[in-house]
């Protein structure tokens, strides 16, 4: 799918990215627009918008640029609510400009993903967050792009400095080539020393404070740590975060409605022992639908602060301490 996205080839409409990485879904899109060069136009919709008007994708697809400059179309938080939308794309007579979607929610047996897998014009990917030694040699193949050889247990730490999305690894990563002056074809060695003086330790920064604050209802909590957060430009990570936190709850409370037990669930998902307590006190409050609707606000609040002319800081702390003060309702 990278290589389809860096040189992508006029017959393919549609490029579908699912699965709960999102951060890496986001990655990879941004090498479309890359491909197609810096005056290249983007149209945005929201998958809830396609939802009620399923043929506005095929229009635009097939639409020209105002200036005949290239275009292509994103779609975020795309759902098994596109599937109209997607077939009217794939169907169409003409298209032209490609389609990225970003289906965070969406697992390999959905029907949009059937749909895509067995399209011509289409292709899809799936994206999950990679997990042991699987993690530790993702960050090591950012860092040889960027020209940068980790001495022993950086790529560790620099797991658990950005808790794993990819975003936030490669914006880390490129500041540490920076610093040590690496280039692709110029390596360098970069060591723990190297990862303490450009401070790659996000996760001091107040981050997880806001985030075990908004779930457990501490409204109070909250926006001392949202302050710090947005003090330190910090807000789309801990936003990611936010969701990741979200969406793991949401897998162990299908296990806890399934009939299983709270404890249970929590042992066997292999929660680290700090993290217990709080994991276990979330899914004793929060219910599925509830942890859906957060997830789908968190994530709204990210696609807003990156939208043009946009309030910034406040759209995060202002969704974040709404739901915290949701979450103080729970129970």
């Amino acid at each position: 799918m990278r290589a389809r996205l860096e040189a992508p080839d006029a017959d393919t409409r549609l490029y579908l990215l699912h699965g709960p990485d999102e951060a890496s879904a986001n990655e990879l899109a941004g090498r479309l627009a890359k491909a197609l060069g810096d005056g290249a136009e983007r149209v945005d919709f929201e998958g809830s918008f396609l939802k009620n008007n399923p043929g506005r994708l095929a229009d635009e697809a097939a639409s020209m640029s105002l200036f005949g400059d290239r275009r292509f179309i994103r779609v975020t938080g795309a759902g098994e609510e596109c599937l109209e939308a997607f077939t009217l794309l794939l169907a169409a007579e003409r298209a032209g400009n490609p389609v990225v979607a970003i289906a965070p929610t969406v697992k390999k047996s959905g029907k949009i993903v059937k749909l895509a897998e067995g399209a011509r014009t289409a292709a899809a990917c799936a994206f999950y967050v990679p997990e042991g030694q699987e993690a530790v040699r993702m960050v090591q193949g950012i860092a040889r792009d960027h020209g940068l050889r980790l001495g022993a247990h950086v790529g560790e730490r620099l797991l658990a400095a950005t808790g794993g999305d990819r975003a936030i690894l490669a914006q880390e990563i490129e500041k540490l080539a920076l610093f040590v002056d690496a280039a692709p074809n110029r390596p360098v060695d970069a060591d723990l020393d190297a990862i303490e003086a450009i401070g790659a330790d996000l996760d001091e920064s107040g981050m997880f404070a806001a985030i075990e604050a908004v779930i457990g209802g501490d409204a109070a909590g909250a926006a001392a740590a949202l302050h710090l957060v947005s003090a330190e430009n910090a807000n789309i990570p801990m936003l990611r975060q936010l969701v990741r936190r979200l969406m793991a709850l949401a897998e162990m409370r299908r296990e806890v409605d399934g009939g299983e037990g709270i404890e249970a669930v929590v042992e066997r998902n292999r929660i680290f022992w700090k993290e217990k307590p709080n994991t276990v006190k979330a899914l004793r409050k929060w219910s599925s639908p509830q942890l859906a609707r957060a997830i789908d606000r968190v994530r709204g609040a990210e696609r807003a602060i990156v939208a043009p002319a946009n309030a910034g800081a406040i759209l995060a702390e202002g969704e974040c301490l709404a739901i915290a003060r949701a979450a103080a309702r729970f129970g």
